[in-house]
């Protein structure tokens, strides 16, 4: 674009679109109600790396896409208390847009479940896939709770916790 507001993306790694796909699934399961088995056999066999309907999906690491669809589902009791824990008051996990906490939620996963992937890394991710569906307050959103799950979780984090009411 020649306006000179357009952003410049970063091409996406086999890890960045295997986080997107997570999201995507996560947000597939809640919704649609399917099961993960269902679901992680679908991306594989129709989405990571294919065309659908005129898109082609980029190619992504199908083990880490796996590894966040799975990690998520079986860590979900542990998960969501812990952005709950992250939010303020009265904005409520339950409250949130669906897109949002598939996005929280795989973030969550990683920063709590995989350690060998450095903070920034992951917060960095999960916010720009955020810009990919919202707007600044939610990008916001997702930086500053990612930020205090890892400094709960990993004692890792921009700064001193704050209240959640922040």
């Amino acid at each position: 674009m020649s306006d000179g507001t357009a952003r410049t993306a970063r091409p996406a790694n086999k890890r960045g679109a295997a986080r997107l796909a997570a999201v995507q699934a996560l947000y597939q399961m809640d919704v649609g109600g399917t099961g993960l088995l269902e679901t992680v056999a679908e991306y594989e066999a129709f989405r990571l790396g294919q065309e659908v309907d005129g898109l082609v999906y980029r190619e992504a690491d199908a083990a880490w896409f796996r590894d966040i669809v799975s990690g998520v589902v079986r860590g979900q009791t542990f998960i969501d208390p812990m952005i709950h824990s992250s939010l303020s008051a009265d904005w409520p996990l339950s409250r949130l847009d669906t897109t949002l906490r598939a996005i929280l939620r795989a973030g969550t996963y990683e920063v709590t479940g995989r350690k060998d992937v450095p903070i920034a890394v992951i917060v960095s991710e999960y916010v720009d896939i955020a810009k990919a569906f919202y707007g600044d307050d939610e990008t916001r959103l997702v930086n500053a709770v990612l930020d205090r799950v890892a400094r709960r979780s990993r004692g890792e984090g921009r700064g001193q916790d704050v209240p959640s009411n922040a």
